[in-house]
């Protein structure tokens, strides 16, 4: 067991040590003065005492446990993906969240994208570095990686869904996909993305009075106030243009912290949550938000690092997969703050206030680190195979 704990990264555990001070600090800014919200900080510390204690336990946990019973768990998945959309309240338009006892909700979606990580990381790993295939392996992944993204999509949560298919993409990319492949899928999305632009502006108004029937037209303004910000309405360009005109304004070094500029900053929701760059961006201006950026590249520089210095090819597709979502994340959320991408209900990592999000990230780093704290082992039975096989 000690051997396990030499094993961990600490560097990444002082990376999440200061990303916990941090996200405590900005939750409480953003939550202060609003009443139900006056203990979120003090959550936020608790989760993350949670977090470490599940990460520091998975790290003894040999991740090719879980490669072995990826049928298991991604069984599990998609059951709780359909019985969360069957049975489940609607809450901000989808029905994507198990509600639990004291006042806690857990989202299936999340889970899955480790879930979805597995399952990849065993179907690639079985070729052992080998040119992927069409039929016998891109298209086993595809198929395995589409029930999922359908089952997120028509909740509807678009945010998670689209970090399905970046974490798809990020798994192959390094899975040794022949580069004529790469160019056809490559002109398969952008041929698909410009499609639907096409077919978007070409059905504007028949799309909107049909999300409008079905109560969802907060879907049609987050995407016309993205695709067509020039002929979007006020409303739909509302929120995303107070969050730009809050991290401007705070400038290289922002208002100070608890000092934001509360006009700009309470007509954006979740500002403790989806929102809390903008937190960052109003306080601590351009240079606060360059400390965080670069907290997250020496997170991502470790764990690449760990990969490379994996024996088993399928504890470096696992922590790859884990990165992708990570950097998915972190563009996504900071990109849809400054008008980059477009708004969806994707929270920042390690930062955003969030049980279930913050709880199965920790999750992650812990399998990161079981795959660190068992190459040595693999590198003893790997050796002990190819000897008896000469």
């Amino acid at each position: 067991m000690l051997g396990k704990l030499k094993k961990i990264d600490w560097s990444i555990i002082l990376i999440l040590l200061v990303l916990m001070v941090i996200s405590t600090l900005l939750v409480r800014s953003a939550t202060f003065g609003y009443p139900g919200y006056d203990n979120y900080d003090t959550k936020t510390l608790i989760f993350y005492g949670i977090g470490f204690v599940l990460a520091i336990l998975t790290t003894f946990v040999d991740y090719r446990f879980l490669l072995k019973g990826w049928y298991v768990l991604y069984g599990i998945g998609i059951v709780l993906l359909v019985v969360v959309y069957l049975t489940a309240e609607e809450i901000n338009g989808a029905r994507a969240w198990f509600e639990l006892p004291g006042g806690l909700q857990f989202q299936p979606a999340e889970m899955e994208k480790i879930i979805l990580i597995i399952t990849i990381a065993f179907l690639m790993g079985r070729r052992q570095g080998d040119p992927l295939r069409i039929r016998q392996d891109l298209l086993v992944v595809a198929a395995f990686s589409f029930i999922p993204f359908m089952l997120v999509m028509i909740q509807p949560d678009l945010g998670n869904a689209i970090i399905y298919l970046v974490i798809v993409l990020g798994m192959l990319w390094i899975g040794n996909v022949r580069y004529t492949h790469v160019l056809i899928g490559l002109a398969i999305v952008i041929g698909g993305l410009m499609l639907s632009v096409f077919l978007f502006n070409q059905y504007n108004q028949q799309i909107h009075d049909y999300l409008d029937s079905k109560n969802k037209v907060h879907w049609y303004e987050r995407i016309n106030g993205f695709i067509n910000p020039e002929e979007a309405s006020d409303k739909e360009v509302y929120q995303a243009n107070k969050a730009k005109i809050a991290i401007g304004s705070g400038g290289l070094t922002g208002d100070g912290y608890m000092q934001g500029d509360s006009k700009n900053r309470k007509f954006i929701p979740y500002p403790y949550s989806d929102a809390i760059f903008v937190v960052i961006g109003e306080e601590f201006g351009f240079q606060g938000a360059a400390v965080v950026l670069l907290l997250y590249f020496l997170l991502i520089y470790r764990m690449i690092i760990i990969s490379f210095h994996c024996y088993d090819i399928r504890g470096s597709f696992i922590i790859i997969g884990i990165v992708s979502m990570y950097v998915f994340q972190i563009f996504q959320n900071i990109g849809m703050m400054i008008g980059l991408m477009p708004i969806t209900g994707i929270t920042l990592p390690f930062i955003s206030y969030g049980g279930t999000s913050l709880l199965l990230n920790m999750l992650s780093i812990g399998i990161v680190f079981s795959v660190k704290a068992h190459q040595e082992k693999y590198e003893i039975e790997h050796l002990a195979v190819q000897r008896t096989a000469r």
